[in-house]
């Protein structure tokens, strides 16, 4: 059981290699059915990881046998652990989609998918600033190959404006955490979150430019105004399977800064306790603005959804600018929330959109769609969620997140901004659900629609039911995510437990 904190690293790993290697590089049946089993493999460690953590505390991996700050460490707290949890779920899910038609589109589809999963489960799982990097990379150059998969000039096109952004992003990274280690002498968080409150105010300056970069950075991944511009092209010209994993994505910014800026730049940082609170007031609730904008201005459900990503990370940002325990405990129920939803209607814009012939899933009159019930049972599912409505999870994230706000001056700025932000969702989503499932042409259509496979309705189903599941088992959901805000908050159990805990010897 001790290397479990590494599985989630190793298991995609392996099988991407794997893959690429006979006998499975050649058949794609082979392929569907060996990552499908090691993506369920990773799932079931996944939440048993997440279960060790919670019975057992904080578990720690060292590569190697170096001792941090100075070694490879690999950290497993309740705070990562949810969020490889719902990585691991949301990625079964998006392959299980994917065996319809989308792995079809191109090649070496499962070896990326798997790559890309590794990243993201390797920038939760680190446990210190540079390695965050080199997850942030892999992930990264996964999802350029798996961007442009199946090829395509408008997939082309939002690949290059993708790209030449990250790799401008991943620049101010370096610089920034070069910085950061010419400041403190170390880029292990735990020692990075004891040496910062003690520097002088000369160097103190000099760090504070570094956090800034790297706030920059986090801004960018996870689609902060005005860097978001990038996302509701690039999600809606992927295929429904990669928007899907890519609905994750932000949160490993947002993550990011609740990780760096919380916990070494958090209350205990001296003269930069909270260096990013002053800018991520006013960039999260214009955020929540723009995406609300956008989502009412789209001219198709991917685009939507896509929109309705950026409100979500608004949101997200408007909880770590609160820096409180009750607003991380509400931040971590929203973003599982809002990342299995989002990658739901991802598929299912997909579903509708093959149904619907040449119109797909633009807001114009077309043909009937064959199976137009169940596919609206699910839209007012996923809606009723996004809005935020009753019964559903939405609902008890966003109440969480208003009685997270403790001061009235706050309350003046964010609770009209939320509140406003489901109105406006209401009215896109309402528009969206009228024409695409009551508005049809006139005229016959002869040709026959493209029948849903068995395994994107499992993917369709496994994301969206995920919402009244949230809601169903909220408080024992709530009391995990209470105890990774009391985790990240609290200096003798983010930073003492990260530098004294059980160490477990990878060996490598």
């Amino acid at each position: 059981m001790q290397h479990l904190s590494i599985l989630p690293i190793l298991l995609p790993l392996f099988t991407g290699a794997l893959l690429l290697l006979p006998p499975l590089s050649g058949t794609l049946k082979r392929q569907r059915v060996f990552t499908l089993l090691s993506m369920l493999a990773q799932v079931v460690a996944a939440f048993m990881l997440l279960a060790q953590v919670y019975n057992e505390g904080v578990n720690q991996y060292i590569l190697g046998d170096w001792r941090p700050p100075f070694g490879i460490v690999l950290v497993a707290d309740p705070l990562s652990t949810v969020m490889v949890a719902l990585t691991t779920f949301l990625g079964f899910g998006a392959l299980s989609y994917a065996t319809g038609s989308h792995d079809r589109a191109g090649s070496y589809f499962y070896p990326l998918f798997m790559f890309q999963v590794m990243g993201i489960n390797g920038a939760f799982l680190t446990g210190d600033a540079f390695n965050l990097f080199v997850f942030f990379e892999v992930l990264l150059i996964a999802s350029y190959a798996l961007l442009v998969h199946g090829g395509g000039k408008q997939k082309t096109q939002a690949t290059v404006h993708y790209v030449v952004l990250n790799l401008a992003g991943s620049s101010i990274f370096l610089f920034g955490l070069g910085i950061l280690y010419g400041t403190l002498g170390t880029l292990n968080i735990a020692d990075m979150a004891q040496k910062v409150g003690q520097l002088d105010e000369t160097v103190a300056i000099i760090t504070k430019i570094g956090a800034l970069m790297l706030l920059v950075v986090f801004g960018l991944k996870s689609a902060m105004l005005p860097l978001h511009f990038w996302l509701p092209k690039t999600y809606s010209s992927a295929s429904a399977p990669v928007a899907a994993i890519f609905a994750v994505m932000t949160k490993v910014g947002i993550y990011s800064i609740l990780r760096i800026h919380g916990v070494v730049f958090g209350d205990d940082a001296g003269e930069l306790a909270n260096v990013a609170q002053a800018w991520l007031w006013p960039l999260a609730l214009m955020t929540i603005t723009i995406g609300t904008i956008g989502a009412l201005a789209s001219p198709s459900l991917k685009l939507l959804t896509a929109n309705l990503v950026i409100l979500s990370a608004g949101t997200l940002m408007v909880c770590a600018a609160l820096q409180n325990e009750a607003a991380t405990s509400a931040a971590l129920y929203y973003m599982v929330h809002s990342t299995l939803v989002a990658g739901g209607m991802f598929l299912l814009a997909d579903a509708i959109g093959r149904q619907r012939g040449k119109a797909e899933d633009r807001f114009v009159v077309a043909k009937r769609m064959d199976t137009p019930i169940f596919l609206g049972i699910f839209f007012a599912v996923s809606a009723v969620a996004v809005i935020g409505m009753p019964p559903f999870s939405g609902f008890i994230g966003k109440v969480m997140v208003l009685q997270a706000v403790e001061t009235a001056t706050e309350q003046m700025w964010v609770w009209p901004v939320i509140l406003l932000s489901s109105l406006g969702a209401l009215i896109a989503l309402s528009r969206a659900g009228t024409t695409l499932f009551w508005r049809h042409s006139s005229t016959k259509q002869t040709e026959d629609s493209p029948k849903i496979h068995f395994g994107e309705w499992l993917g369709i189903v496994l994301l969206l039911s995920a919402s009244p599941l949230l809601a169903m088992f909220a408080g024992p959901f709530s009391e995990m995510t209470v105890e990774a805000a009391r985790f990240l908050h609290d200096p003798a159990l983010s930073v003492e437990a990260l530098l004294t805990s059980p160490l477990a010897d990878g060996g490598l």
